[in-house]
């Protein structure tokens, strides 16, 4: 079975990373609300591994001054304050963003940002500027959370799980992870299988359900 670090990486088939398949997710965002009454929560997340023996702080300035930022670290693993960045490449892409480590040692630049279409964009905006500045080879993947839409679940006196579309930056396939609520690394396979018809003819999903890694302790809300 393939580790984590494999499938994130993409190794086995590499495929050439297409970020304007992250667009796709306007479609899928409506066809999500229309057929499982489910709304975006406003967050989503970009996960890059960092380069080796690079400390979080190190790793959090620099992508700070890629992003045209300042500090925007966060609890993260030896986590510090980073400096004011200085000479920014792109302006700041959120208003509400931070960055953390999370339990493999992988780093997130975490954004929220209401609207969804400029949600979207703010995520292509980071995966662009980060290829662009040498991080391809470490980028693995982007995630979108949604949550049910609360005047629906109030009509209907549920309240289904928090869902993750995540984005395997080196295979260019989506696919959905759904982690049940309350439960320790418990996952509800059955709504991700049907979400993947559910969401066939808006985003190119993952054939290879090996790679549809469980992200225990996602950093995305």
């Amino acid at each position: 079975m393939p580790r984590i670090v494999d499938i994130l990486l993409g190794r086995s088939k590499p495929v050439q990373a297409d970020l304007d398949a992250l667009f796709g997710l306007v479609g899928a965002q409506l066809t999500l609300q229309v057929s499982e009454g489910l709304v975006p929560t406003g967050q989503a997340g970009v996960c890059f591994k960092p380069v080796a023996g690079r400390s979080f702080a190190e790793t959090a300035a620099e992508a700070s001054q890629l992003l045209g930022l300042g500090d925007t670290t966060s609890g993260g693993a030896g986590a510090s304050g980073t400096p004011e960045a200085a000479g920014a490449a792109v302006e700041p892409v959120a208003t509400g963003l931070h960055q953390e480590d999370d339990q493999y040692g992988f780093h997130w630049v975490v954004l929220t940002v209401p609207d969804f279409q400029d949600l979207v964009n703010q995520v292509h905006l980071v995966n662009s500027t980060l290829k662009d500045n040498g991080y391809g080879p470490q980028l693995l993947c982007s995630v979108f959370a949604f949550r049910p839409d609360p005047s629906r679940t109030r009509a209907r006196g549920d309240a289904p799980p928090v869902v993750h579309l995540v984005y395997l930056y080196k295979r260019g396939a989506f696919y959905p992870f759904i982690p049940v609520p309350g439960s320790e690394e418990r996952r509800d396979v059955e709504s991700e299988l049907r979400l993947q018809n559910v969401l066939a003819d808006d985003l190119k999903i993952e054939s290879d359900k090996e790679r549809w890694m469980p992200l225990w302790g996602l950093p995305v809300r």
